[in-house]
């Protein structure tokens, strides 16, 4: 049985006519066209992803339906009516909800605030706190997340978490159309199915969900069409259930891809950095593992296990409350960032918003910001050279840019990554602690990371590689070890790891369950 939808109005809408309807949709900033031409259908109670390469145009598209631009040229249609958002409050008053990738929450505000954001229930003027309180548990409950205090400021929350607050306050409208910008880049695999349960219950309910990921094989999982953008314009479009991988990844970079994980040849030499019982302020409560030269080391778990609570603790940016770090030989367990630097530790956030880059600054002065000695003498920076070194590594990384010396706020969220990782690469950090490096990133571009990791490796860097994503553990990693509720369990040899193994020890099973 098809469920109708409904309007605004509350009456059921024809489910034969298009939910949305974007059509010859073009947007230019200044001479850079971002988008040419695009055209999009949804039905409603469909599940439609949007897959392309980043700069592609996905969510340039996506701000245009939610009112965060206008478009230049192009017609949409809502449910049948024109639509022309005039700004993302118009857009959400019309029923468009858009989870964005780059999380947009009030970090002073706690969590129940931040759900309820501009949907305070009130009376007579004055907000009716238990009613909001109510609500917002509801929409976490909807999550299976009621384990996540309300009263919490979402400062305190770690990023996957606060991605999780992200869906629930998108939920709260009971949308007509539901953007998701890369809702699981930073969940683990227990929450990616729990975020696909609600998806399948929204589509029940006659919700159009508009999915946009790099994870294609999710995409084949929970979608049911696909388009595919290209260079700014829709190259090809269809049912997800008749197309191959090789079919879309052939549509989105425009050539095939032998290998989604290259493995590089690289040897295991001495310890690099030692971890004995290493505790937190509050996680990771008992971790002991040793990371060798030439060696990437993979660490996986659920949510809140303590996993970038353990290469922050490293790095020196959380407090260490136990236990021995020791780099090469030197044992030096509580110090700085600027001492972990100095010792050839680098660290990649997964909050490169915050805490990763400075989005008002070139995308020169972000690569370079912590190692200025190949281009500076008594005091003073060659510009010239400084750009000419970015430049290197724009086109080693394939940074999509207008040059060193564009803002990196400008760049998408999966160049901007790259910029972060070759801040790293410059500074030449021999023990590399990458937390969830490929978040956002696209296919194409996840297999130039992974090649890089390995080329890495074969030089002889260590690296530390938190992911949620479990795949590419498996195809990228040597070894890996699963944290439980702030201890890491086990590490083994990749060899001996599947999915199943993984999660069981993830979620305290016994492997045999």
């Amino acid at each position: 049985m098809v469920l109708s939808s409904l309007s605004d109005s509350g009456v059921a809408t024809d489910p034969s006519v298009p939910r949305l309807r974007m059509a010859r949709v073009a947007k230019s900033f200044g001479a850079t066209q971002a988008l040419r031409g695009v055209t999009l259908e949804v039905a409603p109670g469909e599940v439609h992803t949007l897959i392309g390469e980043n700069g592609a145009g996905k969510s340039t598209l996506m701000k245009i339906l939610s009112g965060a631009y206008r478009a230049d040229e192009g017609t949409i249609e809502l449910d049948g009516e024109p639509f022309v958002p005039r700004g993302p409050l118009h857009a959400r008053d019309s029923g468009i909800a858009m989870i964005y990738q780059e999380l947009n929450l009030v970090p002073d505000l706690t969590v129940e605030e931040n759900i309820m954001l501009g949907e305070e229930p009130r009376r007579w003027g004055v907000i009716q706190i238990q009613k909001l309180r109510s609500r917002a548990r509801a929409a976490l409950d909807q999550l299976e997340h009621a384990e996540v205090g309300l009263s919490t400021p979402v400062y305190q929350l770690g990023i996957a978490e606060q991605q999780l607050v992200e869906i629930a306050r998108a939920l709260i409208r009971q949308p007509r159309v539901l953007i998701m910008d890369e809702p699981t880049s930073s969940l683990t695999q227990v929450d990616v199915e729990r975020l696909f349960l609600v998806i399948e219950r929204l589509k029940a309910q006659g919700v159009s969900v508009i999915y946009i990921s790099h994870f294609l094989e999710e995409c084949q999982r929970v979608c049911d069409r696909y388009t595919v953008l290209r260079d700014g314009a829709s190259v090809g479009s269809g049912e997800l259930a008749s197309a191959s991988l090789d079919q879309i990844i052939r549509l989105m970079v425009g050539r095939e891809m032998k290998a989604i994980y290259p493995r590089i040849e690289h040897a295991l030499g001495e310890p690099v950095l030692s971890c004995r019982d290493l505790r937190g302020r509050n996680k990771p409560k008992s971790v002991s593992l040793t990371l060798r030269r030439g060696e990437i080391y993979g660490i996986a778990g659920l949510v809140g296990a303590g996993r970038t609570e353990t290469l922050r603790t490293c790095f020196g940016l959380d407090a260490v409350r136990g236990g021995v770090i020791e780099v090469g030989q030197e044992v030096r367990t509580r110090t700085t960032p600027r001492e972990r630097l100095r010792q050839g530790v680098g660290l990649l956030s997964e909050n490169r918003k915050e805490e990763g880059l400075l989005l008002n600054q070139s995308i020169a002065d972000n690569l370079t910001l912590t190692r200025f000695e190949p281009f500076s003498r008594g005091g003073f920076i060659s510009r010239s050279r400084q750009v000419a070194v970015t430049q290197e590594w724009i086109e080693k990384l394939g940074v999509r840019t207008a040059g060193p010396g564009q803002l990196i706020g400008e760049l998408s969220g999966g160049n901007q990554q790259k910029v972060a990782i070759g801040r790293l690469l410059h500074h030449d950090a021999s023990v590399l602690l990458f937390d969830e490096p490929t978040r956002g990133i696209d296919v194409g571009s996840k297999a130039q990371v992974y090649r890089l990791i390995g080329e890495l490796a074969a030089e002889g860097k260590a690296i530390l590689f938190v992911s949620s994503y479990l795949p590419e553990l498996l195809g990228v990693c040597d070894t890996i070890g699963v944290m439980c509720r702030g201890v890491l369990q086990e590490a083994r040899p990749v060899s001996e790891w599947n999915e199943p193994d993984i999660l069981a020890v993830a979620v305290g099973q016994e492997e045999n369950h």
